[in-house]
């Protein structure tokens, strides 16, 4: 058991949109032998998009809009890749799966450099003390100068960094990178299919000038140099507490040091640690099998109307058909299909051991942040699902297709996509969420997955908060008082829809017994 676990790497690819995060993915699916020929994105020649976005919505907008999960095999390590939507909008989704990873990979563009949406998934890393390791991407483009970056790193993201890659040249006179960590050159040939030669050369001899020119060798040799006085030696113990995250530098698209990244990542990154539970914390080489649920998926079949929920196994052995319990409704379930995942193929497994992301059929009786164990009652936590910032009511456009609507909307919930608060003073229902572009996703799905058609009506809200008291007479009283802002989420739970921030404001002065709440975890 122990091998199996000391084998498996599972880790989550964050950015900022456009950084170039899935065409990343696609390159290391390239060298783990899951795909023979990487699809270019954007490209029209290819008939064929990038692997983990399947979605229809995702191929017409070249956006990723829901985590995936792909795992393939390298050199005796098996690796799970958790591909996730880069746009803000969707932040929720990539919040929920660092919960379920042990390491991450951050893409930075080396034109635009740090951006927006990278430092708030950094603080979340950080928060959890997630180990990681940073790619700068597109140096085949003009872009910033190299140790601007590395300073530009250590400030926004706050950590310390250390290359383990160093790049000759950028843009139209970009030659190559030197692997600081295996100590050898790789020289640029810029082709999408192919992977560039390695040639073992020292720095210090003749043969660099021959493979990139004087100058270049000499102005290698002074980077170097500098590097060694400037930044710490690297330290494994440090990458894994996360005090310093290794850099290294490359183009995805045209497969340039991505090789030297993976090589480097299967050696250091962690394997699976231990998963802290509300009750203790559960080791992974525990017997008995634990996991828990961070994500729903709703039609990943578009033929059978079906759901998955994706489990990530915490301990033990997690084996076909054996009994397992459902730890907040009480019941025994066995899976007789269990499924491991090449983002939307699907292969039925025996058995998954610890950092594995499995895929669990789901007919509405899993939510997320549900827990499964061999007996033992307990709750694994950390899966927030936050205040919504934009409202709209839901209404039906089409009366024929009411129960469709109905059951679209519900499993999109279930995914966790939006929240659907139900008014109590006029019954409509109102669907929140973090972006915009949401409703769009939300709409395009339920008349494609569903063939219900839906129309938003708008609604100028400030916030949503959950409330609670321990003082029932004021809890009556709030919500008498504001009777027509209050409204139940799915689990019935009281709502105070807030429409200014003055409001909110002096809600929480005049009623000094309340408790408002942000996130949905109190």
């Amino acid at each position: 058991m122990n091998e199996e676990i000391t084998r498996r790497r599972t880790f989550a690819i964050i950015s900022h949109p456009d950084a170039g995060k899935t065409t990343l993915t696609e390159k290391l699916l390239l060298f783990g032998g899951q795909i023979q020929v990487a699809g270019a994105v954007k490209s029209n020649k290819i008939k064929k998009t990038a692997t983990s976005d399947w979605m229809e919505i995702e191929k017409q907008r070249g956006i990723s809009v829901t985590t995936s999960v792909m795992e393939f095999d390298y050199r005796g390590y098996k690796v799970n890749i958790l591909d996730t939507p880069g746009h803000q909008d969707f932040a929720e989704d990539t919040f929920r799966t660092l919960t379920a990873v042990d390491s991450c990979i951050i893409v930075v563009d080396g034109a635009k450099g740090v951006e927006a949406q990278t430092r708030k998934l950094m603080a979340v890393c950080r928060m959890r003390k997630t180990p990681v390791i940073i790619f700068i991407n597109k140096m085949d483009r003009e872009g910033k100068d190299p140790f601007d970056l590395l300073d530009e790193l250590e400030e926004e993201l706050q950590i310390k960094v250390r290359p383990l890659s160093w790049p000759i040249n950028q843009g139209l006179k970009f030659k190559g990178v030197y692997n600081i960590y295996e100590q050898n050159l790789n020289l640029f040939t810029p082709d999408k299919q192919k992977v560039t030669e390695t040639v073992e050369v020292d720095v210090n001899s003749p043969a660099l000038a021959e493979c990139v020119g004087e100058e270049d060798a000499g102005k290698l040799r002074d980077d170097l140099e500098l590097i060694d006085g400037v930044y710490d030696p690297f330290r494994l113990e440090d990458y894994l507490e996360a005090r310093i995250a290794p850099v290294f530098f490359g183009s995805a698209l045209n497969n340039f040091g991505v090789q030297e990244l993976l090589n480097c990542f299967v050696q250091i990154a962690p394997s699976p640690r231990p998963v802290m539970a509300e009750e203790r914390e559960v080791k992974p080489e525990e017997p008995k099998f634990t996991g828990f649920i961070f994500k729903i998926t709703a039609n990943i079949d578009p033929n059978h109307r079906s759901c998955i929920a994706f489990c990530k196994v915490c301990s033990g052995r997690f084996q076909r058909n054996a009994p397992y319990l459902h730890v907040r409704q009480g019941k025994t379930l066995r899976f007789s299909s269990p499924t491991q995942f090449m983002a939307q193929r699907k292969s039925t497994i025996d058995e998954a051991w610890p950092g594995d992301i499995i895929g669990l059929p789901d007919n509405g009786t899993f939510k997320i942040g549900d827990t499964l164990t061999e007996g033992e009652m307990m709750h694994f936590r950390g899966l927030p699902s936050f205040s919504p910032e934009m409202f709209k009511y839901i209404e039906n456009a089409d009366p024929m297709k009411t129960k469709q609507l109905q059951k679209g909307i519900e499993q999109l919930m279930d995914e966790g996509v939006a929240q659907l608060f139900v008014n109590q003073f006029n019954n409509r229902r109102i669907i929140g969420t973090v972006g915009q572009l949401q409703f769009e996703v939300i709409q395009y799905r339920l008349e494609n997955e569903y063939g219900a058609k839906c129309r938003w009506e708008p609604l100028s809200l400030y916030k949503a908060c959950w409330i609670e008291s321990d003082d029932e007479a004021e809890l009556e009283n709030f919500k008498k008082r504001k009777y027509q802002y209050m409204a139940k989420d799915r689990e019935g739970r009281d709502v105070f829809l807030a429409d200014s921030g003055y409001v909110l404001q002096m809600a929480q002065q005049d009623f000094k017994h309340i408790r408002f709440h942000f996130s949905s975890e109190f």
